[in-house]
């Protein structure tokens, strides 16, 4: 919520909303003509839910309040998020599209990292790591993603407490799976949370 509007931080990939149009930083002021306002993200939330199949009207700002809001209607379906996807560009570098962080990140990561090897073998001049409109996810995924490409024992994040013994620092582990190729990393506003430790 901000503003008491609700503020889209980025659809995901092959989702109704991202099929419907819906974009990074979109401010939704209605469902079905209902005020936001008068509901809690939870409640809001829980409205946009509904029988795969149904539609549900989102009224949206987009550009800030100045803007003229307009209606997207979205379809309800069951969401299935593949993590990561890959494919080969210009016969030498394989394009990873990391598209949230949940519990098959790290083995579709580890299995596209095969695959490419396999794939384009010598070849591979390097990766190019996909953020863009990415909401983020779980934190020990991130770590995990960013262990991938960095020597063990790198410090990742860090919190920092005003005790000293509270403190935290999360580690690489494992060592750079990519042999020290090169890496493009994608970002845009929609990068957020695990996206943004990466």
């Amino acid at each position: 919520m901000e503003n008491k509007l609700i503020k889209v931080i980025s659809p995901i990939d092959d989702t109704p909303a991202a099929r419907a149009g819906m974009q990074p930083n979109d401010l939704i002021t209605h469902l079905d003509g209902k005020p936001v306002t008068e509901l809690t993200l939870s409640e809001a939330v829980d409205k946009m839910r509904g029988t795969p199949g149904t539609k549900i009207i989102l009224t949206v700002r987009r550009g800030g309040l100045a803007t003229e809001p307009f209606d997207v209607t979205i379809k309800r379906d069951i969401i299935h998020v593949r993590a990561v996807r890959w494919e080969t560009k210009d016969d030498d570098v394989a394009y990873i599209r990391i598209k949230t962080f949940n519990e098959q990140t790290q083995p579709n990561l580890d299995k596209a990292l095969r695959e490419a090897d396999k794939k384009i073998g010598r070849k591979l001049k390097g990766y190019i790591l996909d953020l863009r409109n990415n909401p983020g996810g779980l934190l020990d995924q991130a770590i995990s993603v960013s262990s991938t490409f960095l020597p063990a024992g790198r410090e990742i994040v860090s919190t920092r407490s005003r005790r000293e013994e509270e403190n935290q620092a999360y580690l690489s582990r494992g060592g750079d799976k990519t042999g020290g190729k090169p890496i493009v990393v994608l970002i845009n506003g929609g990068s957020a949370s695990a996206s943004e430790i990466v």
